[in-house]
């Protein structure tokens, strides 16, 4: 059963304000990568590596992508130095990716790259707002 069944249909304003803030900030995100010679994708990878080390399958879960694809993204990330393999304690054949200090530093970099770029958006936002804000916008990604 679809999650909407009982739910009251989207406003056409709201849907068309979540696209254009969605096209906004990955506008934002493609400037950031693309200042510091990288696609959208592999700046991802550095936003989900900066906490967690994934397996390879992991990683290709967290992006939807193909391993084979996450592959050569990690391959790039590696000959960059910004991501390391390390064997897996818990399974020997798989490989645990991580940051190395190059990359945990272009990681930090773009991420207070990208908040002064969105600063803008939410300043006419009070602290109360930008708090109910960020609920709503964590519930949206439960569902």
């Amino acid at each position: 059963m679809p999650a909407s069944v009982g739910r009251a249909p989207a406003s056409t304003e709201m849907i068309d304000s979540l696209v254009l803030i969605s096209f906004t900030v990955i506008a934002l995100l493609s400037r950031v990568a693309a200042e510091h010679d990288m696609s959208l994708t592999q700046l991802r990878v550095l936003a989900i590596l900066r906490d967690r080390e994934p397996t390879m399958a992991e990683l290709a879960a967290y992006l939807g992508l193909e391993r084979s694809s996450v592959s050569g993204l990690i391959d790039r990330a590696v000959r960059r130095g910004l991501v390391r393999r390390d064997p897996s304690s818990d399974d020997g054949r798989a490989v645990r990716l991580s940051l190395t200090p190059d990359g945990q530093h272009l990681a930090s970099l773009a991420a207070d790259e990208v908040a002064t770029l969105i600063a803008p958006m939410t300043a006419g936002l009070g602290p109360a707002d930008q708090k109910r804000l960020g609920i709503l916008l964590d519930r949206m990604l439960q569902t």
